[in-house]
């Protein structure tokens, strides 16, 4: 029987603002799988946490090491601990599909799409915070086969400033930034934004009025997904349909069960579990099929690294439907680099899901050994809401 050797942790720099982290399993006999857990300034959380799997899982079966690491929301350590727990899962099955091999999607279910549309998040890309900054942005995201884009350009709003006139400013300011995307991308292509929980219901229903020149696809994590706001989220919700627009949200959510709670309050019309965070690949998929038994849409959050995207790829070939997968558009040309073997976007704006054995993905340890991670600023998961950790515990 094949058994976890060691877990290695790789803290990766792409940016000043950003620090990607993977994960890799190294197994008895010399199969190694790779997992993903970026949270930006939370790294040594994450390490730590590892230390604790490593000593629970080594010498163990990679099925009975994987039952070890069953997610709860309600568990210690918050969000960093459920990063560590999920990059595991991710590697784990990545070394399975490479023992068997198989492309890591059959070992999650039958195949449903050769394809799988993608949209690029031009926001940490775009330095120049500006209407023109996040066109030039869009625009070059656009030439290089993207036919859908998002955006978060309400920087410094908070709930509670959001109504004072600096707030205001700043959030006139973003709507300035959306529509001149609008005109930019065109008519036909796709328009998100990611509202990073910023606002107050009055100023969420004021910022979707505003944006509806833009017809936007989406309107993203206006709101915690916390009990307290549940009921706005609902107002929010019957006011973006009325536009045709769609509500987002739930990228720090952790488990099938905190995922259902959001299925039964009815708040959404699309979910975005991140494989780094939800439980991993296997947990995603459970997600995603009781999102479809809800009829809500599925769109994995993946802002961050290629392991990331390719964890996510695999779930959203099999996936019951999927709305789309996001991908971070040109932060750092240290992603190609990294890459030894990756998927190129299709001409119609899709990644076609790779049929290699395992993950189908290398990573240059070289050129992760020389950029280490550095102290970067915490990441808006840890920011963000009123709680800093926007977890829904099931009621």
């Amino acid at each position: 029987m094949t058994r976890i050797a060691e877990l290695r942790p790789h803290g990766f720099n792409v940016s000043d603002k950003t620090n990607w982290f993977f994960v890799s399993v190294h197994t008895d006999d010399g199969t190694v799988g790779w997992g993903e857990a970026s949270l930006n300034g939370r790294e040594p959380e994450i390490e730590a946490a590892l230390r604790r799997i490593a000593r629970d899982i080594r010498d163990l079966g990679l099925g009975s090491a994987a039952a070890r690491l069953a997610v709860d929301p309600a568990a210690p350590g918050g969000l960093a601990a459920h990063a560590a727990a999920s990059a595991v899962q991710q590697a784990l099955i990545a070394v399975q599909a490479e023992r068997a091999g198989r492309p890591l999607h059959a070992l999650l279910g039958p195949l449903r799409r050769h394809q799988v549309p993608v949209y690029a998040n031009i926001n940490r890309a775009t330095t120049l915070r500006t209407p023109e900054g996040f066109v030039a942005t869009a625009r070059r995201a656009q030439a290089r086969g993207y036919q859908g884009f998002k955006a978060a350009p309400f920087d410094g709003v908070t709930p509670g400033n959001a109504g004072s006139s600096e707030g205001q400013r700043r959030i006139a300011h973003g709507i300035d930034c959306m529509l001149a995307l609008r005109d930019a991308v065109g008519p036909q292509a796709r328009l998100m934004v990611d509202c990073h929980w910023r606002f107050d219901e009055a100023c969420a229903l004021e910022v979707l009025d505003a944006l509806a020149p833009a017809h936007l696809h989406w309107f993203e994590c206006p709101l915690p997904e916390t009990p307290q706001h549940w009921p706005a989220l609902r107002r929010i919700r019957a006011a973006a349909r009325n536009q045709g627009v769609l509500l987002a949200a739930a990228e720090t959510q952790v488990g099938v069960a905190a995922f259902q709670t959001l299925f039964d309050e009815a708040l959404y019309d699309v979910v975005m579990p991140d494989v780094k965070y939800c439980g991993g690949p296997r947990e995603m998929l459970a997600i995603a099929e009781r999102a479809a038994e809800a009829g809500v849409g599925f769109s994995p959050h993946n802002p961050t690294g290629p392991v990331c995207t390719q964890h996510s790829l695999h779930v959203a070939a099999v996936a019951p439907a999927c709305d789309g997968l996001e991908m971070q558009f040109d932060e750092s040309r240290l992603y190609e680099q990294v890459v030894a073997r990756g998927c190129p976007l299709s001409a119609a704006g899709a990644l076609v899901v790779p049929g290699d054995a395992g993950l189908a993905l290398g990573l240059d340890e070289a050129v992760l050994a020389a950029h280490p991670r550095r102290t970067v600023p915490l990441g808006i998961e840890s920011l963000g809401g009123d709680t800093g950790d926007s977890t829904v515990r099931s009621a």
